[in-house]
C-alpha cells in the first residue's frame, strides 16, 4: 500500500499527522509574527536613509541595518540574557513544559502565548484534517489557517496587515477557485472585488464624516482575500461575524485586563477569526439562519 493510499485510508492518522504538523507550523509563525514587522521596519528605515541621504538611520535595534535579519537568521534567543535556544529547547510545547516556562540560562519566564500559539494551530490543523480528509482542499485551508493566525497575531501587535501576506493570500483563493475547489471562479472573483469595495467604501464615508481613519488598508485587502476564498455570497456573513466576534473580544479585553475601551482596536483579526468560520461552518450557519426564519 502507497503512503497515498495509506493516508487516504486512514483518518485518523491524517489527523495525527497534520496536528503535528501544524504543531511545527505553529512554533515557525511565532518567528514569523516578531520577525516579519520587524524585518519591515528595517527596510523601511533603509529606505528612509537613502531617500534623506542621511547616514542617521545606519543601526536599527541596536545593529547595523547591514547585519543579517531574516526569518532564519539570526538564531532566536532569550530576549533576557541573549542565550542562543538550542534545538531541544524550541520543540513545540514540548519544551516550554520541560523547561517549566523559563529560559535554560537566566530562568526568567517565557510568555505562555508561544506554546499557546503553538497549541491553536495544531488543533485547528488537526481538525481541518479530521473533517476534510486528504485532499487538496485540506492542503489549502491549512495554508489559509496559518496565514490568517499569523495575521491575526501581527495586526494585534503591530496593527499592521503585510501586503506580502494578504495580496499573495487573495492570489492563492482565485487560483484555487479557478478549479472550483471551494466556490466558483466568478464567485471568488466578485468575493475579492466586493470584500474590498466594502470595507473602503465604510472608510471613506467614515473619513468624509468625522475627518478620521477607522481602519487601514490592510483590511480591505485582508476582506477581498477572504472573498477570493469564500466567494461573494459569504461577505455579509464575515462582516456580521467580525463585528460580533470583535464585540466579544473587545469586553473580554476590558473585563479582564482593564483595556481603555476608547484605544482603538484591530479590525484584522477579527476578519481573520470570522473568515475562518464562515469558510468552515458558514454554510451550515446560512442555512440554520435561514431555517430559523421560515
Amino acid at each position: 500500500m502507497s503512503l497515498y493510499d495509506l493516508l487516504n485510508s486512514t483518518p485518523s492518522l491524517t489527523t495525527l499527522l497534520c496536528l503535528t504538523l501544524g504543531l511545527l507550523v505553529g512554533s515557525f509563525l511565532n518567528v514569523v509574527i516578531y520577525r516579519l514587522p520587524e524585518m519591515m521596519k528595517r527596510e523601511w528605515n533603509s529606505q528612509c536613509k537613502e531617500l534623506l541621504e542621511t547616514n542617521q538611520a545606519e543601526e536599527y535595534l541596536g545593529a547595523p541595518l547591514s547585519t543579517p535579519f531574516n526569518l532564519a537568521v539570526p538564531r532566536s534567543r532569550c530576549p533576557d540574557c541573549g542565550h542562543e535556544i538550542r534545538a531541544y529547547e524550541n520543540i513545540p510545547v514540548i519544551s516550554y513544559l520541560l523547561l517549566r516556562g523559563r529560559c535554560s540560562s537566566c530562568k526568567n519566564g517565557i510568555s505562555a502565548r508561544y506554546p499557546l500559539l503553538e497549541m491553536i494551530t495544531g488543533l485547528l490543523s488537526g481538525y481541518i484534517a479530521y473533517v476534510y480528509g486528504f485532499s487538496a482542499l485540506t492542503l489549502a485551508l491549512l495554508i489559509l489557517t496559518w496565514v490568517l493566525i499569523a495575521l491575526t497575531m501581527i495586526d494585534f501587535d503591530h496593527q499592521l496587515l503585510p501586503d506580502n501576506m494578504t495580496l499573495p493570500l487573495l492570489w492563492l483563493g482565485l487560483m484555487i477557485n479557478s478549479q472550483n475547489l471551494i466556490t466558483d471562479l466568478s464567485s471568488a472573483f466578485w468575493g475579492a472585488v466586493l470584500g474590498y469595495l466594502a470595507l473602503w467604501s465604510v472608510y471613506w464615508a467614515f473619513k468624509l464624516a468625522t475627518g478620521k481613519e477607522g481602519m487601514g488598508y490592510g483590511d480591505f485587502k485582508l476582506l477581498a482575500a477572504l472573498g477570493a476564498w469564500v466567494g461573494w455570497q459569504m461577505l455579509p456573513l464575515i462582516i456580521l461575524l467580525s463585528s460580533l466576534v470583535g464585540a466579544i473580544i473587545g469586553i473580554a479585553l476590558i473585563a479582564l485586563k482593564g483595556r481603555d475601551h476608547s484605544q482603538p482596536m484591530p479590525f484584522g483579526p477579527f476578519l481573520a477569526i470570522a473568515g475562518w468560520i464562515a469558510l468552515i461552518w458558514g454554510q451550515a450557519i446560512t442555512d440554520y439562519y435561514w431555517q430559523f426564519l421560515t
